[in-house]
């Protein structure tokens, strides 16, 4: 039974383009994924609290976004992608609408680039540190590790996207223990999601190194079901539409059981971790 209050922490939504227009220069089109559509989502798998990510195709333009938020109420909570050009003005006009975080995606435009995301996180600390505000990477572990030093420094919580890309399914690299240091040390958040985007070579594998989190900090675990699981066909040209992965709904809900295996980790992971970070 999920805990009353349970949050997934990591979808997105989509608009019509002629809504919600996409960077001419994107890798793919997904296609719309309503707020209704995700309600029905998180029905599906029992909760009822939800955090909206930007997502790569809408760049700098988080309105769909905020939109969401609006549509959406107390329900959830947003992470942008902002950059040094976006104000102080604008900043707190997107935490009065519920975002909470910004984002940094190397990840999704192929930027394994420690010096670049040194860089991010230092303008984004800067402008975020004072609302409260958390800032989650998506990149590899190895780029994460190198950068250890930096986010130990920086003041704010740390989000790592998607397993932080675990390579090492006995967690014993020094990557891995680097990264694992950062996790023990409560420096770091991360997310256990996205299985297909993690480079583990069985389900098998990615489940020990779900338990070895969780063990390590279960207090800084986050789950999400990375919704509505989008994809680049192979093929495809970047502006044709590219259909989301067929991941079932109880296929999430059984990899979710496998991953947090009693309720007391249940209870931490889906409601206690995600209601302290994002202030629900």
């Amino acid at each position: 039974m999920t805990p009353l209050l349970g949050c997934d922490t990591h979808v997105h939504v989509f608009g019509s383009l002629e809504a919600y227009p996409m960077l001419a220069d994107r890798h793919y089109t997904p296609p719309p994924a309503s707020t209704q559509d995700l309600l029905a989502h998180l029905q599906g798998q029992g909760l009822s609290r939800v955090v909206l990510v930007q997502p790569s195709v809408y760049g700098f333009d988080n309105a769909c976004l905020l939109d969401g938020l609006d549509l959406l109420k107390g329900q959830a909570r947003g992470v942008v992608v902002i950059n040094e050009a976006t104000t102080q003005a604008q900043l707190q006009a997107m935490h009065a609408r519920g975002v909470r975080g910004v984002r940094i995606n190397q990840e999704s435009v192929a930027a394994s680039d420690v010096t670049r995301l040194e860089q991010a996180l230092r303008i984004h600390a800067a402008q975020v540190a004072h609302l409260g505000w958390h800032i989650q990477v998506y990149a590899q572990t190895a780029v994460i590790a190198a950068c250890a030093p930096l986010i130990r420094q920086l003041g704010l919580p740390v989000v790592l996207d998607h397993f932080a890309l675990w390579r090492d399914p006995s967690s014993i690299s020094p990557d891995a223990q680097t990264v694992l240091g950062l996790l023990q040390d409560g420096v770091v958040y991360i997310k256990l999601s996205g299985s297909y985007r993690v480079p583990l070579q069985t389900p098998e594998d990615l489940c020990t190194v779900a338990h070895r989190l969780v063990a390590t900090r279960a207090d800084r675990i986050l789950w999400a079901s990375d919704w509505p699981h989008t994809n680049r066909t192979p093929g495809l040209k970047p502006t044709q539409i590219s259909p989301y992965r067929n991941i079932a709904p109880l296929n999430l809900r059984s990899e979710r059981d496998a991953w947090l295996v009693n309720l007391a980790v249940q209870q931490q992971v889906l409601v206690d971790n995600p209601a302290r970070l994002y202030g629900f």
